[in-house]
């Protein structure tokens, strides 16, 4: 390792433009991991943290939460998930949080996204002090020995991968909880990534049917590709004719499980109508506060007997569960990926995610 210092782009004020700065790049300590960031994501939440709609984050901070790369340094030993030691020169994805393991939820509840002590790379950092790296839109990322690696050993294009730590995990939380079966029918609010994997995670546990529902053609026809077998265009029709055709496909039930995905208020009391009785609502989009819904607790939650389900974040399980589904199809969620840029376009890439000319775009610090 012969470089000392590292680029990162960093968000010193809400709601303006990124700044690229450098960082000396730290010394390791006892089981830390100095790692070379190939690919990093830019997430929805990005967005929403730039425009200060987060209340966890300090400021000045290098964002970014997922990502993935080459091991660069070691203090010590490591291996991954699976027990298999890593050695300088692997390729791996690590989890983006990091939990005490000792607390009533990460040890009784096993739940260990619920650790009042859990904090994420590129949302509860500052830059503003060592070991400063500590955001994925760098060229280095320092990994405390605390995080969860996985070493990729595929020949699918790295940046695939990328989604996998955050979105993906997501969805796998949601449908981890949700109780689905085969042969159920599925509605999905929302075709962002996280919409995506939930469209993909339906397919694979055998959904008889899933409605994709969105406002974009663009990723509406992604989710079609990824097994969504009916598409609702919310800018086309009306929440009346949403609800019609819903019950026309289900035999006037509703939907068995509806996945709401898009972080809405209206999304997800949309959503729950159109749950069946005795059905399930898996709410997964809000990843900060963003607003109320008003509900019928008589007609909405008990008469229906319907089980209303919040989702927050997800643990080590659940990025296992993602990175085994992209390699059950790599092609597709390669082409999840649809925009790419260097580092020193970060603000460009920001501005195609929040106005959604990107399904997922990705930062490449290297190139």
């Amino acid at each position: 390792m012969n470089a000392t210092e590292a680029r990162a782009a960093v968000l010193g004020k809400f709601n303006e433009p990124l700044e690229m700065k450098r960082f000396p790049i730290p010394k390791l300590k006892d089981s830390e991991v100095l790692v070379k960031v190939l690919a990093a994501g830019v997430c929805g939440s990005d967005v929403h943290m730039w425009e200060g709609r987060d209340p966890r984050i300090r400021l000045p901070m290098i964002p970014g939460h997922e990502g993935v790369g080459e091991i660069i340094e070691m203090k010590g030993e490591k291996r991954d998930v699976d027990g298999t030691p890593l050695r300088i020169g692997d390729k791996v994805l690590w989890n983006r949080s990091i939990t005490c393991g000792h607390c009533y939820f990460c040890k009784v509840k096993q739940e260990p996204s619920l650790c009042p002590h859990r904090w994420v790379y590129g949302i509860h950092t500052t830059c503003s002090e060592p070991p400063y790296l500590t955001g994925n839109y760098a060229e280095y990322l320092l990994l405390v020995p605390e995080t969860d690696l996985f070493k990729i050993e595929s020949d699918v294009d790295l940046k695939t991968f990328v989604p996998a730590s955050c979105s993906g995990a997501t969805a796998a939380h949601a449908f981890d909880l949700s109780g689905i079966e085969a042969g159920d029918s599925i509605l999905v609010q929302g075709v962002g990534p996280l919409g995506i994997f939930a469209i993909a995670f339906a397919r694979s546990l055998g959904a008889s049917q899933i409605i994709a529902l969105g406002g974009t053609e663009k990723r509406l026809n992604m989710a079609q590709a990824f097994g969504a077998t009916y598409l609702l265009n919310r800018h086309q029709l009306s929440l009346k004719e949403r609800k019609e055709i819903v019950m026309a496909l289900t035999q006037g039930r509703g939907v068995d499980c509806a996945f709401e995905m898009a972080g809405e208020p209206e999304a997800l009391k949309e959503s729950i109508s159109l749950v069946r009785n005795g059905g399930a609502c898996i709410s997964a989009g809000f990843g900060e506060p963003h607003g109320t819904l008003e509900l019928d607790c008589f007609h909405d939650l008990n008469r229906k007997n319907l089980r209303l389900q919040g989702i927050w974040t997800s643990d080590v399980r659940h990025t296992h569960m993602a990175l085994r589904l992209i390699l059950k199809q790599p092609e597709d969620f390669k082409g999840l990926i649809t925009h790419t840029f260097p580092l020193d376009q970060v603000n460009e890439a920001i501005r195609a995610m929040k106005h959604k000319g990107a399904v997922k775009a990705v930062l490449l610090p290297h190139e």
